[in-house]
């Protein structure tokens, strides 16, 4: 009979992630003011990268931490965020143990 499976915690699976980053960013923000405009600020809950966060007036966006799950192509309600996949070979890289 086959072992059940263990359970585990999404913040040791993260640890488990690698990046090698571009210096160019796949995530756009089409426009800054829509964002400062926004009341929910939900890039900042949905992202479970946490690569959203504001920096006074203006959203920073720390690509280099993106686990390319596409959550932000239907998460922010304005469509601001543009998500291109990354240039080949760069990106995240999993691994499961």
């Amino acid at each position: 009979m086959a072992e059940p499976l263990k359970k585990v915690k999404i913040e040791d699976l993260q640890y488990l992630t690698r990046f090698v980053s571009d210096k160019e960013s796949h995530l756009i923000i089409k426009n800054h003011q829509v964002c400062a405009d926004c009341e929910g600020k939900y890039c900042t809950f949905f992202c479970p990268g946490e690569v959203y966060k504001w920096e006074g007036d203006r959203m920073f966006v720390g690509f280099e931490g993106c686990h390319e799950c596409g959550s932000c192509r239907i998460g922010c309600p304005e469509d601001n965020i543009e998500w291109r996949y990354p240039k080949g070979g760069l990106g995240v890289i999993f691994r499961l143990a």
